[in-house]
C-alpha cells in the first residue's frame, strides 16, 4: 500500500474516531459528572447523619447516666442520716448506697473542715479537703465532680459530691461518691461507625474519659491540644482534620450539660469509598468505550475507505476511456452503492456515446468509398 493510500485510511479512520469519541464520550462524561455530584451530595448527607445521630446519643446518654446519679446524690444528701453528721449513722447509710447502687464502689462524707466523717467501706477516716471536688461545692457549685485513676482499680473513676445542708441551708458538709465508669466507657468504645469509625469522650480539661484505645483510657490521655477538643472549644460541632496516622478524618462533637465533650468521626477514605468505586467503574466503562470506538471506527473506516478507492479508480478509468471495468459496489444498498451505480450508468453511458460515435463514423467512411 502507497504512503499516499495509507494516508489517506489513516485519515478516513481518524475523522470516524473523532466523530464517534465526541459522540459516546461526551454523553459519558456528563453522566458521570452528575452522578459524581449527586453521590458525593448524598454520601455527605448520610455521614453528617450517621455521625451527628451518634454523637447525640451517645452525648445523651451520658447526661443521662450523670443525672441519675445527681439524682441519688441529692436524695441521700437531704436524708436525715446522712444530716446527722454522725459518723456511725452515716456509714450505715452511705453503705447502704454502695448496695444498691452496685456501679458506686465509695460513698463518703467530709465535713466543713474537709475531714473525713463516715465511710461505706469501713477504712480508717482521711483527710479530703484538698480534692478538687470538695473545693468545687465548698465554693458554691451543686455539685462537685472529678474524673481520676481510682488507686485500687486502677481505672478511670468519676467523683460526684453535692453539698449536705441543713433545714435552714447552712451547709453541713459534702457527700461524695465514687464509681466505676466501666459501663460508661463500654457503651462509648463499643460504639461502631464503619470499619474506621470510633467515638471517644473527653473531660472538660480535654483529657480522656473513654477512648478505644485501653492505653489512653487507662492513662487519661491529654487530648486538650486535639483539633476535635479546640474546635468543641469553639462552638463547632464538626470538623475535619489529620488522625495519629495521617488519615483524613470527618468527626463530629457534642458538649454535654456537665461540659464533657463527645466525639464521633470515621476514615474520610471509608467514609466516601463509594464515590472511588462509582470512580473506577466510570474509568473501566471509559476505557471500554474507547476500545470499542477504535475497532468499530476501523472496521467502518476499512469498510468506507476501500470501496471509495475502487470508485475512484474506476472514475479514473473512465475518464481514460477503459470502460470494461466491473463495478462490485453496485450491489451495496448504501449510499456507497448509489455512488457505484451512478458511475455505473456513467460508465454505460460513455460507452454507448462512443458506440454511437464509432458507427457514425463507420457509416460516414461507407458512404466515402461508395461515393468515390
Amino acid at each position: 500500500m502507497s504512503e499516499q493510500k495509507l494516508q489517506r485510511k489513516l485519515s478516513i479512520f481518524q475523522k470516524m474516531f473523532t466523530t464517534m469519541m465526541l459522540v459516546s464520550v461526551i454523553p459519558l462524561s456528563a453522566i458521570w459528572a452528575v452522578n459524581y455530584q449527586t453521590s458525593t451530595y448524598q454520601i455527605s448527607r448520610h455521614i453528617n447523619s450517621q455521625l451527628t445521630s451518634t454523637v447525640t446519643q451517645l452525648a445523651t446518654y451520658v447526661e443521662s447516666w450523670i443525672e441519675m446519679n445527681k439524682r441519688m446524690l441529692l436524695q441521700n444528701a437531704a436524708s436525715t442520716n446522712i444530716q446527722s453528721m454522725d459518723s456511725a449513722i452515716q456509714s450505715q447509710a452511705l453503705a447502704l448506697i454502695t448496695r444498691i447502687y452496685s456501679w458506686n464502689y465509695l460513698a463518703f462524707t467530709v465535713d466543713t473542715q474537709g475531714q473525713n466523717i463516715g465511710r461505706s467501706d469501713g477504712k480508717p477516716l482521711k483527710f479530703y479537703g484538698d480534692r478538687s471536688y470538695v473545693k468545687q461545692v465548698f465554693a458554691g457549685e451543686t455539685f462537685g465532680k472529678q474524673v481520676l485513676i481510682g488507686k485500687t482499680s486502677g481505672k478511670p473513676a468519676f467523683v460526684l459530691s453535692t453539698p449536705i445542708k441543713d433545714p435552714d441551708q447552712k451547709i453541713l458538709g459534702v457527700l461524695a461518691i465514687a464509681m466505676t465508669i466501666t459501663d460508661l466507657s463500654e457503651r462509648v468504645t463499643d460504639t461502631r461507625i464503619g470499619r474506621s469509625g470510633k467515638a471517644f469522650l473527653m473531660d472538660n480539661d480535654g483529657k480522656i474519659i473513654a477512648h478505644q484505645s485501653p492505653q489512653y483510657t487507662e492513662s487519661r490521655k491529654d487530648f486538650s491540644s486535639h483539633p476535635t477538643f479546640l474546635a468543641a472549644l469553639k462552638g463547632k460541632h464538626s470538623i475535619e482534620y489529620l488522625d495519629e496516622d495521617g488519615s483524613e478524618v470527618i468527626a463530629f462533637m457534642k458538649t454535654t450539660a456537665d461540659g464533657w465533650i463527645m466525639v464521633a468521626q470515621i476514615n474520610r477514605e471509608e467514609a466516601f469509598s463509594p464515590i472511588k468505586q462509582s470512580n473506577n467503574d466510570a474509568l473501566i466503562l471509559l476505557a471500554i468505550t474507547i476500545v470499542l470506538v477504535s475497532i468499530v471506527a476501523y472496521l467502518l473506516a476499512k469498510r468506507l475507505s476501500n470501496p471509495i478507492r475502487n470508485l475512484t479508480r474506476v472514475a479514473n478509468d473512465i475518464s481514460l476511456g477503459k470502460l470494461s471495468e466491473e463495478i462490485s459496489e453496485v450491489r451495496r444498498t448504501d449510499e456507497l452503492g448509489a455512488l457505484a451505480q451512478s458511475i455505473d450508468r456513467l460508465g454505460t453511458s460513455v460507452k454507448l456515446a462512443i458506440r454511437k460515435l464509432s458507427e457514425k463514423k463507420e457509416a460516414e467512411t461507407q458512404n466515402k468509398d461508395q461515393s468515390g
